[in-house]
Order: C-alpha cells, then sequence, then structure tokens
C-alpha cells in the first residue's frame, strides 16, 4: 500500500493524498492581546464578543460554545475579532490544542488564526488533534514548546481532495459528538451523586439527614473515624532509590493512582520487591480497605480491589464489615467534596494530613444496621452507573484513536 493514502477510507476514493504546507492552506496569522492585560477597560460583562483564553481551551475541549468574560469595544480595537466559527490553534501553555470559535470572539495572542482556508475545517480539527504530540520536537529538552506562525506555515501535511475531507471530517465530528453526550451524562451523574451526598449525611449540628429512607427515625450516633475499622495505619517508601526495590510483583500505591481511578483501585503503575517493602516498613493492605491519600491530592480515597503496599502518602483502613466500609468511604467521600479536611491539614510548605487527624474525624452514622446497607447499597448503584458511563466513555476514545491513526496518512 502506498505511503501516500491511508489504510481505511470511504468507498469511491483511491487517489494519493497529496503533501502540502500549511501556510498554503490558510493565512496564518497570530491573535492579539490589549497590554497591559490586567486593565479592566479592556472588558465589559454586558460586550456580545467574548475573550478567548487559554482556560477555555481545556475546559470545553476544544469547541469553544461559550465564554465568561466579554471585551470590551475598547479591548476589541486591540485583538482580532472574530464573528464566524474559525479553526485556531494554540500556541501557549495547552500548546498544539486545535480549537473552533462557534462564539464572537476576540482571540489572545496565544493562538494562530487559520483564515481563508483552502480545507475543510473538522478534517483539518482532527488532524491537528492527532498530530498534536508531534509539535514537541521544536521544543528544547526540559523546555516547553515554543510554536510560532513560521514553524506551522511550514509543517507539511498529506490531504485528500476536499470531498473526501468532507467526508473524514463529517465521521469524527459524529464520534466527538457521542463522546460529549456521555460526558454529560457523566458529568450529570457525578453531580447527582454530590446532592445526596450533601442530603443523605446529616448536615454540621444535625442528628439526622435531610433525605432519609422510610421506617428509620432515630437519631444518627457520632463515631470517630478509628472506632469504625479494625486495623488501620500509615504506608512507606523505600529510602533508596535502588531500581531493584521497584522490580518485583507487589503492587505499590501511589499518588498518581489515586488521582487517576474512579474510587476503585484494580491496579498500580508501579510494583514493590519483597527487599523494597522490608526497606519502607511499609506493610501489604489487604483487598477491601480504603486508603486515604493524606499528602497531595490531600481527601481522595479509593477501596483497593486487590491487595497492595501504599507509600506513606496515604492511611490504610481494612474494615471487617462491608456495608459499613462503604458508607464509611461514602462519607469520607462528602469530606473530600465539601473540603472538610481543610479545617485539619497541617500549614506549611506542602498541605498534608497526620494519621491522628485521620483517626479522629468525627462523623454521624446510622445505629441501625439495615439502614447502614440500605444507604450503602443506593450509593454503589450510583457509583456503578458511573463506572459503567466512564467505561463506555473511555471505550469511545479509544475507538476514536484507533480511527485517526488509520484514516489519516
Amino acid at each position: 500500500m502506498s505511503n501516500k493514502v491511508p489504510q481505511i477510507r470511504f468507498n469511491g476514493y483511491s487517489d494519493d493524498w497529496e503533501e502540502r504546507k500549511l501556510g498554503d492552506l490558510a493565512n496564518i496569522v497570530r491573535g492579539a492581546s490589549p497590554r497591559p492585560i490586567q486593565d479592566p477597560k479592556w472588558f465589559d460583562k454586558d460586550s456580545d464578543i467574548g475573550w478567548l483564553r487559554i482556560s477555555d481551551v481545556t475546559e470545553q475541549e476544544g469547541r469553544i460554545r461559550h465564554l465568561d468574560q466579554r471585551i470590551s469595544k475598547l479591548g476589541q480595537e486591540k485583538t482580532r475579532v472574530l464573528i464566524e466559527p474559525h479553526l485556531l490553534l494554540s500556541i501557549a501553555a495547552t500548546v498544539g490544542k486545535p480549537l473552533v470559535n462557534y462564539v464572537k470572539t476576540g482571540v489572545h495572542d496565544g493562538f494562530l488564526i487559520f483564515l481563508n482556508p483552502l480545507f475543510e475545517r473538522e478534517f483539518m480539527f482532527q488532524w491537528l488533534d492527532m498530530f498534536r504530540p508531534n509539535w514537541k520536537k521544536y521544543g528544547q529538552p526540559g523546555s516547553q514548546v515554543n510554536l510560532n506562525s513560521e514553524l506551522v506555515r511550514s509543517q507539511e501535511i498529506p490531504i485528500p481532495i476536499l470531498e473526501e475531507q468532507e467526508k473524514i471530517g463529517s465521521f469524527f465530528k459524529q464520534i466527538d459528538d457521542t463522546i460529549a453526550l456521555h460526558q454529560r451524562k457523566l458529568d450529570l451523574l457525578k453531580e447527582q451523586k454530590k446532592g445526596y451526598l450533601q442530603k443523605m449525611f446529616p448536615k454540621n449540628g444535625a442528628k439526622v439527614p435531610e433525605l432519609r429512607f422510610a421506617g428509620f427515625a432515630d437519631d444518627w450516633e457520632e463515631s470517630k473515624l478509628s472506632d469504625l475499622f479494625i486495623k488501620g495505619g500509615s504506608g512507606g517508601t523505600p529510602k533508596s532509590t535502588n531500581k531493584a526495590f521497584y522490580d518485583g510483583d507487589i503492587p505499590f500505591l501511589g499518588i498518581s493512582d489515586i488521582t487517576k481511578s474512579n474510587g476503585f483501585i484494580n491496579n498500580t503503575e508501579k510494583h514493590i520487591s519483597s527487599d523494597g517493602l522490608n526497606s519502607s516498613a511499609a506493610w501489604i493492605v489487604s483487598k477491601g480497605a480504603i486508603s486515604l491519600a493524606m499528602y497531595a491530592s490531600v481527601g481522595k480515597l479509593a477501596i483497593l480491589n486487590i491487595d497492595a503496599a501504599t507509600s506513606q502518602a496515604f492511611y490504610n483502613m481494612i474494615f471487617d464489615d462491608y456495608d459499613l466500609r462503604d458508607l464509611v468511604y461514602q462519607r469520607l467521600n462528602k469530606a473530600n467534596e465539601l473540603s472538610e479536611w481543610n479545617k485539619l491539614i497541617s500549614t506549611g510548605t506542602q498541605a498534608n494530613l497526620n494519621a491522628d487527624k485521620v483517626k479522629n474525624f468525627q462523623m454521624y452514622l446510622p445505629k441501625n444496621h439495615d439502614e447502614i446497607k440500605l444507604i450503602s447499597t443506593f450509593f454503589k448503584q450510583i457509583d456503578n452507573t458511573i463506572a459503567l458511563h466512564q467505561r463506555k466513555l473511555e471505550l469511545l476514545k479509544e475507538q476514536k484513536k484507533g480511527f485517526l491513526q488509520k484514516m489519516f496518512v
């Protein structure tokens, strides 16, 4: 197969794709920012022209449909204003990220704008998104990638005829719309869970929750966290950088694992050896335990679905009653959502909790085990639904990656 055609094509197309420079396919210009940018005269909340900032790119996944900040008439004179949708490319912070503005906007000087394009916009949006990791060749080791308009103009791209571009662009736009739909469903489920966490556990000063299952009327009982689990303790990290310590088969939980998790740990990035375990003073925490982050991602927690050792950044809790464990897990999630840990965090160079503060954390829980089980089961069903939508979303994203690799040259 020619290296000038993709692996997968729509029927009816067989010609080689043509190598073109981006600068030959559009007039690529840089946005402009009024200076000093902090001056309030450049902005007006009543303006119908938005102000596109770098932060908007990551928040909206490159499809800009709303802008919170608005630029004044005076500010518009100092920038480039786009009335119609255009393809743009970020050259600062989120370097190489393409985006399309679907609203009227003034464009920050951290973006390039593709004016008068000779390509189909959605096709190029997808190509640039796929190509994004390749811009790193313009960065110095250890430094940030530095893109400018001339580098982008000179970049070559294999491109088919316009009709085939339109079909490819439309295909990927449908995938993106499906991904966005699943993301909205997932976000809605997470917001619903937050609401239930606030209503189904007592608020500060209350002994009963706002929302309760029928048949239960007794006050809840205040408990100290350490009275609820049968074994607890911090983890440990090898004091040496000996590579052999991490060449073992014992899962070793780190902050990055819990940050990426959806509340359940099924695997870990690192695996520690028996020698590493002995040198760290860590212990193998049994499957089913709760691990709570005390440093970095303070308050983030997960249930271990595997036996694992953990770094000293975690306090680990083992329960003999899984219904109670699940309820405590949800109550600690509420503490994280409401930033209750902030009142207990030690001040210093890095926010952190200590084991005593974790063990002494107070909470109100039901006295009746039937009520404990009902609440635990309710939240478990929500978590299972969230996990299902998360897996669907991840699968869609992986499918898109596969198509990108096979439908572009």
